[in-house]
Protein backbone atom coordinates (compact mmCIF):
# COMPACT_ATOMS: atom_id res chain seq x y z
CA UNK A 1 0.00 0.00 0.00
CA UNK A 2 1.00 3.83 -0.54
CA UNK A 3 2.37 6.05 2.02
CA UNK A 4 1.34 9.73 1.70
CA UNK A 5 3.67 11.63 4.14
CA UNK A 6 2.21 15.06 4.68
CA UNK A 7 2.57 18.47 6.58
CA UNK A 8 5.77 18.22 6.97
CA UNK A 9 8.92 20.37 6.48
CA UNK A 10 11.21 18.81 4.15
CA UNK A 11 14.59 19.79 3.49
CA UNK A 12 15.76 16.78 0.74
CA UNK A 13 19.30 17.25 -0.12
CA UNK A 14 18.45 17.45 -3.29
CA UNK A 15 19.69 20.58 -5.31
CA UNK A 16 17.57 20.34 -7.94
CA UNK A 17 14.62 20.74 -5.74
CA UNK A 18 15.97 21.34 -1.84
CA UNK A 19 12.55 21.71 -0.26
CA UNK A 20 9.16 20.32 0.12
CA UNK A 21 5.77 19.36 1.94
CA UNK A 22 4.57 16.05 1.24
CA UNK A 23 5.79 12.73 -0.39
CA UNK A 24 4.26 9.72 -1.53
CA UNK A 25 6.17 6.31 -0.97
CA UNK A 26 5.55 2.99 -2.44
CA UNK A 27 7.76 -0.35 -2.30
CA UNK A 28 10.04 1.77 -0.44
CA UNK A 29 10.75 4.42 -2.68
CA UNK A 30 9.78 7.91 -3.20
CA UNK A 31 7.07 8.30 -6.19
CA UNK A 32 6.29 11.77 -6.29
CA UNK A 33 7.54 14.29 -3.28
CA UNK A 34 6.58 17.80 -3.79
CA UNK A 35 4.09 20.93 -1.91
CA UNK A 36 0.86 20.01 -0.92
CA UNK A 37 -1.17 22.36 -3.00
CA UNK A 38 0.16 20.01 -5.87
CA UNK A 39 -1.02 17.04 -3.78
CA UNK A 40 -4.61 15.59 -5.71
CA UNK A 41 -6.98 15.62 -2.60
CA UNK A 42 -8.80 12.72 -4.06
CA UNK A 43 -5.83 10.34 -3.27
CA UNK A 44 -7.60 7.44 -1.29
CA UNK A 45 -5.51 4.58 -2.10
CA UNK A 46 -2.66 5.84 0.54
CA UNK A 47 -1.98 5.62 3.95
CA UNK A 48 -2.18 9.16 4.99
CA UNK A 49 0.63 9.97 7.94
CA UNK A 50 0.60 13.33 8.75
CA UNK A 51 4.03 14.68 9.63
CA UNK A 52 2.97 17.31 12.32
CA UNK A 53 4.58 19.98 10.65
CA UNK A 54 8.39 18.61 11.79
CA UNK A 55 11.49 18.70 9.93
CA UNK A 56 12.48 16.10 8.31
CA UNK A 57 15.81 15.34 6.72
CA UNK A 58 16.96 12.37 4.65
CA UNK A 59 18.44 9.34 6.75
CA UNK A 60 21.92 10.18 7.99
CA UNK A 61 25.16 8.22 6.25
CA UNK A 62 27.88 7.69 8.50
CA UNK A 63 31.02 7.52 5.88
CA UNK A 64 33.40 6.16 8.22
CA UNK A 65 32.33 4.36 11.94
CA UNK A 66 33.35 1.15 13.54
CA UNK A 67 29.89 -0.42 14.28
CA UNK A 68 31.56 -3.41 15.79
CA UNK A 69 33.90 -1.32 18.21
CA UNK A 70 30.89 1.07 19.06
CA UNK A 71 28.91 -2.01 20.19
CA UNK A 72 31.77 -3.64 21.97
CA UNK A 73 32.63 -0.14 23.92
CA UNK A 74 29.05 -0.12 25.30
CA UNK A 75 30.16 -3.12 27.28
CA UNK A 76 33.37 -1.60 28.38
CA UNK A 77 34.37 0.84 30.93
CA UNK A 78 33.82 4.93 29.57
CA UNK A 79 37.26 6.53 30.57
CA UNK A 80 36.20 10.23 29.90
CA UNK A 81 34.36 13.00 31.02
CA UNK A 82 31.50 13.66 31.99
CA UNK A 83 31.66 10.48 34.19
CA UNK A 84 35.32 10.43 34.80
CA UNK A 85 38.21 13.30 35.35
CA UNK A 86 41.28 11.36 36.78
CA UNK A 87 43.24 8.60 37.19
CA UNK A 88 42.25 7.95 40.22
CA UNK A 89 38.51 7.72 38.95
CA UNK A 90 40.01 5.20 36.52
CA UNK A 91 41.40 2.94 39.01
CA UNK A 92 38.07 3.03 40.82
CA UNK A 93 36.20 1.97 37.49
CA UNK A 94 38.25 -1.20 37.31
CA UNK A 95 38.22 -1.60 40.72
CA UNK A 96 34.03 -2.07 40.96
CA UNK A 97 34.80 -4.32 37.74
CA UNK A 98 37.18 -6.18 39.47
CA UNK A 99 34.93 -6.64 42.19
CA UNK A 100 31.72 -7.57 40.16
CA UNK A 101 34.29 -10.32 38.85
CA UNK A 102 33.16 -14.18 39.87
CA UNK A 103 35.76 -16.54 40.82
CA UNK A 104 35.52 -18.22 37.34
CA UNK A 105 35.77 -14.98 35.20
CA UNK A 106 39.36 -13.85 37.22
CA UNK A 107 40.80 -14.30 33.62
CA UNK A 108 38.85 -12.22 31.97
CA UNK A 109 39.36 -8.95 30.90
CA UNK A 110 39.05 -5.69 32.26
CA UNK A 111 38.16 -2.99 29.56
CA UNK A 112 37.83 0.23 28.87
CA UNK A 113 37.97 2.88 26.79
CA UNK A 114 37.94 6.52 25.78
CA UNK A 115 40.48 8.21 28.28
CA UNK A 116 42.76 11.34 26.94
CA UNK A 117 45.68 11.92 29.08
CA UNK A 118 45.23 15.94 28.70
CA UNK A 119 41.37 15.94 30.38
CA UNK A 120 42.96 13.58 33.37
CA UNK A 121 43.43 15.80 36.59
CA UNK A 122 46.96 14.15 36.53
CA UNK A 123 47.67 15.54 32.65
CA UNK A 124 49.32 12.40 31.78
CA UNK A 125 48.61 8.90 30.65
CA UNK A 126 47.86 5.50 32.69
CA UNK A 127 50.17 3.20 33.14
CA UNK A 128 50.61 -0.14 33.78
CA UNK A 129 51.68 0.73 37.61
CA UNK A 130 48.09 2.30 37.93
CA UNK A 131 46.09 -0.57 36.60
CA UNK A 132 48.27 -3.26 38.63
CA UNK A 133 47.18 -1.45 42.26
CA UNK A 134 43.75 -2.10 41.55
CA UNK A 135 44.12 -5.18 39.42
CA UNK A 136 47.27 -7.04 39.72
CA UNK A 137 45.54 -10.17 38.90
CA UNK A 138 43.41 -9.95 35.72
CA UNK A 139 44.58 -8.26 32.69
CA UNK A 140 43.25 -4.98 31.75
CA UNK A 141 43.29 -3.13 28.54
CA UNK A 142 42.15 0.45 28.25
CA UNK A 143 41.98 2.21 24.38
CA UNK A 144 42.61 5.40 24.06
CA UNK A 145 40.22 8.03 22.83
CA UNK A 146 41.70 7.70 19.74
CA UNK A 147 41.57 3.96 19.11
CA UNK A 148 45.69 4.05 18.22
CA UNK A 149 47.03 3.91 21.38
CA UNK A 150 46.49 1.34 24.58
CA UNK A 151 48.01 0.87 28.17
CA UNK A 152 47.71 -2.71 29.59
CA UNK A 153 48.65 -3.94 32.52
CA UNK A 154 51.56 -6.57 33.79
CA UNK A 155 49.13 -9.13 33.78
CA UNK A 156 48.11 -8.46 30.07
CA UNK A 157 52.32 -7.40 29.39
CA UNK A 158 52.82 -11.34 30.39
CA UNK A 159 50.32 -13.01 28.49
CA UNK A 160 51.76 -11.32 25.18
CA UNK A 161 55.05 -12.19 26.07
CA UNK A 162 56.56 -8.73 26.00
CA UNK A 163 59.10 -7.79 27.99
CA UNK A 164 61.96 -5.36 27.76
CA UNK A 165 63.74 -6.74 25.64
CA UNK A 166 61.00 -7.14 22.88
CA UNK A 167 61.35 -5.23 19.89
CA UNK A 168 58.77 -2.59 18.54
CA UNK A 169 57.29 -3.86 15.42
CA UNK A 170 57.56 -1.85 12.37
CA UNK A 171 54.80 1.31 12.43
CA UNK A 172 54.51 0.56 15.96
CA UNK A 173 56.43 1.25 19.38
CA UNK A 174 56.57 -0.88 22.64
CA UNK A 175 56.83 2.64 24.95
CA UNK A 176 59.56 2.39 27.92
CA UNK A 177 60.34 5.08 29.97
CA UNK A 178 63.77 7.01 30.46
CA UNK A 179 65.05 3.65 32.89
CA UNK A 180 63.77 1.57 29.81
CA UNK A 181 61.17 0.35 31.68
CA UNK A 182 57.98 -0.75 30.21
CA UNK A 183 54.95 1.30 30.66
CA UNK A 184 52.26 -0.40 29.51
CA UNK A 185 51.65 1.70 26.60
CA UNK A 186 51.34 0.54 23.24
CA UNK A 187 51.07 2.51 20.02
CA UNK A 188 49.50 1.64 16.40
CA UNK A 189 51.00 -1.69 15.32
CA UNK A 190 52.38 -3.06 18.21
CA UNK A 191 48.49 -2.98 20.04
CA UNK A 192 48.67 -6.06 17.67
CA UNK A 193 50.80 -8.06 20.37
CA UNK A 194 48.06 -7.90 22.70
CA UNK A 195 45.11 -7.85 20.72
CA UNK A 196 46.52 -11.85 19.33
CA UNK A 197 46.47 -12.85 22.96
CA UNK A 198 42.85 -11.97 23.92
CA UNK A 199 39.90 -14.21 23.91
CA UNK A 200 37.28 -13.05 20.77
CA UNK A 201 33.82 -12.95 21.77
CA UNK A 202 31.89 -15.76 19.42
CA UNK A 203 30.49 -14.37 16.32
CA UNK A 204 27.03 -14.71 18.11
CA UNK A 205 27.88 -12.59 20.54
CA UNK A 206 29.68 -9.95 18.31
CA UNK A 207 25.81 -10.18 16.22
CA UNK A 208 23.64 -9.44 19.53
CA UNK A 209 25.91 -6.64 20.11
CA UNK A 210 25.14 -5.22 16.70
CA UNK A 211 21.88 -6.02 16.68
CA UNK A 212 21.35 -4.19 20.19
CA UNK A 213 23.27 -0.94 18.44
CA UNK A 214 20.96 -0.90 15.56
CA UNK A 215 18.53 1.16 18.36
CA UNK A 216 20.96 3.27 19.37
CA UNK A 217 21.70 4.18 15.45
CA UNK A 218 18.32 4.73 14.48
CA UNK A 219 17.56 7.34 17.92
CA UNK A 220 20.01 9.13 15.92
CA UNK A 221 18.86 8.98 12.48
CA UNK A 222 21.72 6.82 10.92
CA UNK A 223 20.00 4.67 8.36
CA UNK A 224 23.27 3.57 6.35
CA UNK A 225 26.79 3.13 8.06
CA UNK A 226 30.25 1.80 7.58
CA UNK A 227 32.95 -0.98 9.16
CA UNK A 228 36.05 0.78 8.58
CA UNK A 229 38.11 -2.14 10.29
CA UNK A 230 36.19 -5.45 8.62
CA UNK A 231 38.63 -8.11 9.18
CA UNK A 232 38.52 -11.91 8.16
CA UNK A 233 40.49 -14.00 10.37
CA UNK A 234 38.66 -15.85 12.89
CA UNK A 235 35.11 -14.17 12.15
CA UNK A 236 34.88 -13.04 8.22
CA UNK A 237 32.86 -9.35 8.69
CA UNK A 238 30.84 -9.86 6.09
CA UNK A 239 29.33 -13.41 7.94
CA UNK A 240 28.96 -11.36 11.16
CA UNK A 241 26.52 -8.59 9.82
CA UNK A 242 24.68 -11.82 7.89
CA UNK A 243 24.33 -12.62 11.28
CA UNK A 244 23.35 -9.62 13.17
CA UNK A 245 20.60 -9.13 10.32
CA UNK A 246 18.93 -12.19 11.45
CA UNK A 247 19.28 -10.84 15.15
CA UNK A 248 17.90 -7.42 14.39
CA UNK A 249 20.34 -5.10 13.08
CA UNK A 250 18.86 -3.00 10.45
CA UNK A 251 21.12 -0.46 9.22
CA UNK A 252 22.37 -0.26 5.16
CA UNK A 253 26.39 -1.03 5.67
CA UNK A 254 29.50 -1.37 3.35
CA UNK A 255 32.50 -2.75 5.03
CA UNK A 256 35.66 -2.00 4.12
CA UNK A 257 38.34 -4.69 4.58
CA UNK A 258 42.06 -4.21 6.14
CA UNK A 259 44.91 -4.48 3.50
CA UNK A 260 46.82 -7.19 5.77
CA UNK A 261 43.23 -9.70 5.96
CA UNK A 262 42.71 -9.39 1.87
CA UNK A 263 45.92 -12.18 1.26
CA UNK A 264 43.12 -14.63 4.02
CA UNK A 265 39.73 -14.58 2.68
CA UNK A 266 39.87 -14.26 -1.57
CA UNK A 267 35.82 -14.63 -1.41
CA UNK A 268 35.87 -11.11 -0.01
CA UNK A 269 35.44 -10.14 -3.49
CA UNK A 270 32.30 -12.51 -4.33
CA UNK A 271 30.04 -11.00 -6.48
CA UNK A 272 27.20 -11.03 -4.50
CA UNK A 273 29.40 -9.29 -1.76
CA UNK A 274 29.93 -6.39 -4.32
CA UNK A 275 26.72 -5.97 -4.85
CA UNK A 276 25.69 -2.20 -4.16
CA UNK A 277 22.30 -2.71 -4.31
CA UNK A 278 22.23 -4.94 -1.16
CA UNK A 279 21.69 -3.91 2.59
CA UNK A 280 25.67 -5.19 3.04
CA UNK A 281 28.64 -4.90 0.42
CA UNK A 282 32.15 -5.13 0.45
CA UNK A 283 33.16 -1.32 -0.84
CA UNK A 284 36.63 -0.85 -0.25
CA UNK A 285 40.06 -1.40 1.09
CA UNK A 286 41.67 0.59 3.93
CA UNK A 287 45.08 1.39 5.11
CA UNK A 288 46.69 3.23 7.73
CA UNK A 289 49.37 5.90 6.55
CA UNK A 290 50.02 7.61 10.41
CA UNK A 291 48.10 7.75 13.61
CA UNK A 292 46.18 10.64 16.08
CA UNK A 293 46.76 13.87 16.53
CA UNK A 294 45.77 13.27 20.27
CA UNK A 295 47.98 10.73 20.80
CA UNK A 296 50.80 12.43 18.76
CA UNK A 297 51.42 9.67 16.37
CA UNK A 298 50.01 11.68 13.17
CA UNK A 299 52.72 12.04 10.66
CA UNK A 300 53.13 15.73 10.69
CA UNK A 301 55.62 18.12 8.78
CA UNK A 302 56.75 19.79 12.01
CA UNK A 303 57.65 18.25 15.75
CA UNK A 304 54.54 18.12 17.80
CA UNK A 305 55.13 21.38 20.78
CA UNK A 306 58.11 20.62 23.41
CA UNK A 307 59.17 17.74 21.64
CA UNK A 308 62.10 18.28 20.11
CA UNK A 309 62.60 15.20 17.68
CA UNK A 310 58.56 13.72 17.02
CA UNK A 311 56.60 13.81 14.05
CA UNK A 312 54.69 11.07 14.70
CA UNK A 313 54.48 7.73 12.66
CA UNK A 314 54.48 6.83 9.28
CA UNK A 315 53.16 3.47 9.18
CA UNK A 316 52.89 2.58 5.72
CA UNK A 317 54.88 2.76 1.96
CA UNK A 318 54.00 3.86 -0.95
CA UNK A 319 54.93 0.26 -2.35
CA UNK A 320 52.45 -0.96 -0.18
CA UNK A 321 50.00 1.06 -1.21
CA UNK A 322 50.03 1.15 -4.90
CA UNK A 323 49.90 -2.95 -4.00
CA UNK A 324 46.35 -2.29 -2.77
CA UNK A 325 45.69 -0.10 -4.95
CA UNK A 326 45.93 -2.36 -7.84
CA UNK A 327 43.71 -4.85 -5.87
CA UNK A 328 41.10 -2.71 -5.31
CA UNK A 329 41.04 -1.69 -9.09
CA UNK A 330 40.68 -5.42 -10.13
CA UNK A 331 37.86 -5.19 -7.83
CA UNK A 332 36.46 -2.10 -8.70
CA UNK A 333 36.51 -0.86 -5.10
CA UNK A 334 37.56 1.74 -3.08
CA UNK A 335 41.06 2.26 -1.38
CA UNK A 336 40.79 4.39 1.55
CA UNK A 337 43.68 5.44 3.77
CA UNK A 338 43.62 6.94 7.03
CA UNK A 339 45.81 10.10 6.94
CA UNK A 340 45.85 12.84 9.59
CA UNK A 341 49.24 14.46 9.37
CA UNK A 342 50.55 16.93 6.53
CA UNK A 343 53.01 14.34 5.36
CA UNK A 344 51.18 11.28 5.43
CA UNK A 345 48.67 13.07 3.30
CA UNK A 346 51.50 13.96 1.31
CA UNK A 347 52.56 10.37 0.26
CA UNK A 348 49.28 9.53 -0.34
CA UNK A 349 48.83 12.43 -3.17
CA UNK A 350 51.93 12.33 -4.18
CA UNK A 351 51.82 8.58 -4.80
CA UNK A 352 48.60 8.45 -6.38
CA UNK A 353 48.08 12.00 -8.15
CA UNK A 354 48.89 10.61 -11.75
CA UNK A 355 46.81 7.91 -11.00
CA UNK A 356 43.81 7.23 -13.70
CA UNK A 357 40.63 6.87 -11.52
CA UNK A 358 38.72 3.43 -12.09
CA UNK A 359 35.61 4.22 -10.20
CA UNK A 360 33.36 6.20 -12.03
CA UNK A 361 30.57 7.33 -9.63
CA UNK A 362 32.67 8.17 -6.75
CA UNK A 363 36.60 8.89 -5.65
CA UNK A 364 38.69 5.59 -6.04
CA UNK A 365 40.93 6.95 -3.58
CA UNK A 366 39.49 8.14 -0.61
CA UNK A 367 41.33 9.90 2.72
CA UNK A 368 40.18 9.40 5.87
CA UNK A 369 40.54 12.25 8.33
CA UNK A 370 42.81 14.45 7.17
CA UNK A 371 43.00 17.06 9.60
CA UNK A 372 46.21 19.05 8.22
CA UNK A 373 45.93 19.15 4.29
CA UNK A 374 47.92 22.21 3.13
CA UNK A 375 46.99 24.03 0.29
CA UNK A 376 49.46 22.52 -2.51
CA UNK A 377 48.42 19.46 -1.49
CA UNK A 378 45.09 19.53 -1.06
CA UNK A 379 44.77 21.50 -4.67
CA UNK A 380 46.58 18.02 -6.20
CA UNK A 381 44.55 15.63 -4.68
CA UNK A 382 41.37 17.22 -5.88
CA UNK A 383 43.24 17.22 -9.36
CA UNK A 384 43.27 13.46 -9.00
CA UNK A 385 39.84 13.40 -7.73
CA UNK A 386 40.82 11.72 -4.49
CA UNK A 387 38.15 12.31 -1.56
CA UNK A 388 38.22 13.38 1.92
CA UNK A 389 36.57 11.72 4.91
CA UNK A 390 36.72 14.14 7.53
CA UNK A 391 35.36 14.00 10.85
CA UNK A 392 34.62 17.70 12.77
CA UNK A 393 33.35 16.28 15.99
CA UNK A 394 37.43 15.59 16.61
CA UNK A 395 38.27 19.25 17.33
CA UNK A 396 34.79 19.60 19.51
CA UNK A 397 35.66 16.72 21.83
CA UNK A 398 40.02 16.39 21.57
CA UNK A 399 40.96 20.78 21.43
CA UNK A 400 42.61 20.40 24.53
CA UNK A 401 44.83 17.63 22.94
CA UNK A 402 45.43 19.60 19.89
CA UNK A 403 46.27 22.83 21.38
CA UNK A 404 49.16 20.72 23.64
CA UNK A 405 50.22 18.86 21.05
CA UNK A 406 49.67 21.47 17.74
CA UNK A 407 49.82 24.89 19.51
CA UNK A 408 46.71 27.00 18.45
CA UNK A 409 48.20 28.34 14.98
CA UNK A 410 48.57 25.04 13.53
CA UNK A 411 45.18 23.53 15.40
CA UNK A 412 43.35 26.68 13.66
CA UNK A 413 45.01 25.33 10.14
CA UNK A 414 43.21 22.38 10.76
CA UNK A 415 40.29 20.90 9.34
CA UNK A 416 39.74 23.63 6.46
CA UNK A 417 36.14 22.27 5.70
CA UNK A 418 34.78 25.81 3.80
CA UNK A 419 38.28 25.93 2.28
CA UNK A 420 38.00 22.58 1.30
CA UNK A 421 34.31 22.72 -0.20
CA UNK A 422 34.91 25.94 -2.06
CA UNK A 423 38.18 24.19 -3.63
CA UNK A 424 35.51 21.64 -5.44
CA UNK A 425 37.28 19.00 -3.14
CA UNK A 426 34.89 15.28 -2.79
CA UNK A 427 34.49 15.86 1.04
CA UNK A 428 32.30 14.49 3.71
CA UNK A 429 31.68 14.44 7.27
CA UNK A 430 31.07 11.44 9.66
CA UNK A 431 32.06 10.22 13.32
CA UNK A 432 34.65 7.62 13.29
CA UNK A 433 32.64 6.79 15.93
CA UNK A 434 33.79 5.22 18.66
CA UNK A 435 37.19 6.84 18.31
CA UNK A 436 37.19 10.21 19.74
CA UNK A 437 36.84 11.55 22.84
CA UNK A 438 33.21 11.89 23.96
CA UNK A 439 30.35 9.71 25.55
CA UNK A 440 28.09 9.91 22.27
CA UNK A 441 30.31 9.83 19.60
CA UNK A 442 28.01 8.43 17.52
CA UNK A 443 25.72 11.76 17.52
CA UNK A 444 25.40 13.20 14.30
CA UNK A 445 24.09 16.31 15.40
CA UNK A 446 27.37 16.99 17.31
CA UNK A 447 29.41 16.55 14.50
CA UNK A 448 27.12 19.25 12.59
CA UNK A 449 27.24 21.92 14.99
CA UNK A 450 30.81 21.81 15.13
CA UNK A 451 30.92 21.97 11.35
CA UNK A 452 28.40 24.92 11.24
CA UNK A 453 30.17 26.57 14.68
CA UNK A 454 33.72 25.48 14.76
CA UNK A 455 33.05 25.47 18.54
CA UNK A 456 34.72 23.25 21.13
CA UNK A 457 32.58 21.77 23.75
CA UNK A 458 34.97 23.99 26.49
CA UNK A 459 33.42 26.93 24.55
CA UNK A 460 36.61 27.67 22.48
CA UNK A 461 36.51 28.63 18.62
CA UNK A 462 38.95 27.55 16.40
CA UNK A 463 39.26 29.42 12.65
CA UNK A 464 35.52 31.03 12.03
CA UNK A 465 36.03 31.39 8.71
CA UNK A 466 36.02 27.35 7.22
CA UNK A 467 32.61 27.26 9.10
CA UNK A 468 29.91 26.18 6.39
CA UNK A 469 26.27 26.61 6.72
CA UNK A 470 23.64 23.93 8.58
CA UNK A 471 22.47 23.17 5.11
CA UNK A 472 26.20 22.45 3.45
CA UNK A 473 26.41 20.27 6.72
CA UNK A 474 23.26 17.99 6.32
CA UNK A 475 24.40 17.64 2.51
CA UNK A 476 27.95 16.45 3.31
CA UNK A 477 26.31 13.59 6.03
CA UNK A 478 23.83 12.84 3.46
CA UNK A 479 23.86 13.26 -0.47
CA UNK A 480 27.46 13.63 -0.34
CA UNK A 481 28.11 10.79 2.17
CA UNK A 482 26.09 8.19 -0.20
CA UNK A 483 28.35 9.94 -3.35
CA UNK A 484 30.92 8.68 -1.56
CA UNK A 485 30.22 5.37 0.01
CA UNK A 486 27.97 4.46 -3.24
CA UNK A 487 24.97 2.93 -1.40
CA UNK A 488 22.69 3.08 -3.87
CA UNK A 489 19.84 5.31 -3.79
CA UNK A 490 20.16 6.72 -0.49
CA UNK A 491 20.66 10.89 0.37
CA UNK A 492 18.38 12.66 -0.75
CA UNK A 493 14.36 12.56 -0.72
CA UNK A 494 13.60 12.59 -4.28
CA UNK A 495 11.91 10.35 -6.98
CA UNK A 496 13.37 6.85 -7.27
CA UNK A 497 15.20 7.36 -4.52
CA UNK A 498 14.43 5.12 -0.93
CA UNK A 499 12.53 6.48 1.50
CA UNK A 500 14.93 7.02 4.55
CA UNK A 501 14.10 9.81 6.60
CA UNK A 502 13.71 11.18 9.78
CA UNK A 503 11.80 13.21 11.70
CA UNK A 504 13.33 15.80 14.40
CA UNK A 505 11.72 17.45 17.66
CA UNK A 506 13.46 20.92 16.67
CA UNK A 507 13.69 22.70 13.37
CA UNK A 508 17.58 22.20 12.26
CA UNK A 509 17.44 24.98 10.04
CA UNK A 510 15.28 27.68 11.93
CA UNK A 511 17.25 27.35 15.42
CA UNK A 512 20.20 28.58 16.69
CA UNK A 513 23.34 26.93 15.99
CA UNK A 514 24.53 26.63 19.23
CA UNK A 515 21.44 24.33 20.02
CA UNK A 516 21.81 21.75 17.26
CA UNK A 517 23.59 19.23 19.45
CA UNK A 518 20.84 19.31 21.39
CA UNK A 519 17.99 18.26 19.17
CA UNK A 520 16.49 14.66 18.74
CA UNK A 521 15.39 12.36 16.05
CA UNK A 522 11.60 11.99 16.64
CA UNK A 523 11.17 9.19 13.91
CA UNK A 524 13.48 7.00 11.50
CA UNK A 525 12.01 5.48 8.91
CA UNK A 526 13.83 3.03 6.59
CA UNK A 527 12.60 1.85 3.12
CA UNK A 528 9.22 4.13 4.16
CA UNK A 529 8.80 1.84 7.34
CA UNK A 530 8.91 3.10 10.50
CA UNK A 531 11.78 1.89 12.01
CA UNK A 532 11.98 4.11 15.54
CA UNK A 533 9.94 5.93 17.52
CA UNK A 534 11.02 8.20 20.59
CA UNK A 535 7.64 7.37 21.92
CA UNK A 536 7.02 3.88 21.50
CA UNK A 537 8.92 0.55 21.11
CA UNK A 538 9.07 -0.60 17.45
CA UNK A 539 8.70 -4.54 17.32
Amino acid sequence: MKKLFYNGFIYTSNPDQPHAEAMIVEAGKIVWIGNQVDLQQSITDAEWINLQGRRVLPGIIDAHMHPLMLADVEQQIYCGPPQVHSIIEIQGEIQKKYDELNVQDRNAWIRGWGYDEVKLAEQRSPTRWDLDQVAPNVPVILTRTCAHIIVVNSVALRLAGINDLTVSPAGGEIEVNADGELTGILKEKARDLIYKVMQEPTIEEQAQRLATLSEKLFSQGITSTTELMATSHLTNFYDLFVKAYSFGYKQRTVLYYLWEEISKSKEIFSTHRLNRNSYLHVGGIKLFADGSISGKTAWVDSPYKNELENVGLSTTTSEELLDAAMVAEENEIQLVVHAMGERAIEQIVDTFHRKQNWIKDAPSIRIEHAALPNKETLLKAIEAGIGFVTQPIFLFAEINSYLTNLGSEKTNQSYPLKTMLKSGAKVVISSDAPATSWADTSNPFIGIKAAVTRTAYTGQTFNLNECVTVEEAIDLYTRHAQQMTRIADVGQLKVGFRSDFIVLDKDILNIDSSEIDQIHVLETYLDGHLVHSSDKIIV
